[in-house]
């Protein structure tokens, strides 16, 4: 055999991932990066939100992956802080439906997309389509990437909207 096929990943891949994905994490909490806690404050607000201590460094050293050794109880403290189930850390396929569940939470922040979705509810999904394509030729002219996500095929927003699918 050759390769990484059947084994598991070591613990320096996996430590990437969990660096990666910790990120990924406080920059989503706190988009504006002049007002992202440090380490050692973040620390202090997963200890008064979870009760689990860990130190400002270790969560450097987990940020930057050079924590190789990290444990169940140190991954719990930190989904519970952000709200994301423990496997989100080393499993693709939950930390693919947590990232994009992450995505739209994080649109949603805006005052005029949450009043674009309020006003577009109830509209025909001939409606939605028509408008969901002026929206993607709006983000190409601003040279946007463009957002992948299924479009339900009957038309009905609930298909696209339940994360189980």
């Amino acid at each position: 055999m050759t390769g990484n096929q059947g084994r598991r990943p070591s613990n320096r891949q996996l430590a990437g991932k969990i660096s990666a994905r910790l990120t990924h994490l406080i920059c989503t909490l706190y988009p504006d990066e002049r007002a992202r806690p440090g380490y050692a404050r973040l620390a202090k607000e997963i200890r008064e939100t979870t009760g689990g201590a860990l130190s400002g460094t270790y969560l450097w050293e987990l940020a930057t992956g050079k924590k190789h050794n990290v444990t169940v109880e140190q991954l719990g403290v930190l989904a519970d802080f952000f709200g994301v189930p423990p496997e989100y850390f080393f499993n693709e396929e939950v930390a693919g439906r947590v990232n994009a569940q992450l995505q739209l939470a994080t649109a949603l922040r805006d005052a005029r997309v949450r009043s674009l979705a309020l006003r577009a509810e109830g509209l025909s999904g001939e409606t939605l389509d028509a408008l969901l394509t002026m929206v993607d030729q709006a983000r190409k002219l601003h040279r946007l990437p463009a957002v992948e996500e299924a479009r339900p095929e009957d038309g009905s927003a609930d298909a696209a909207a339940d994360p189980r699918s």
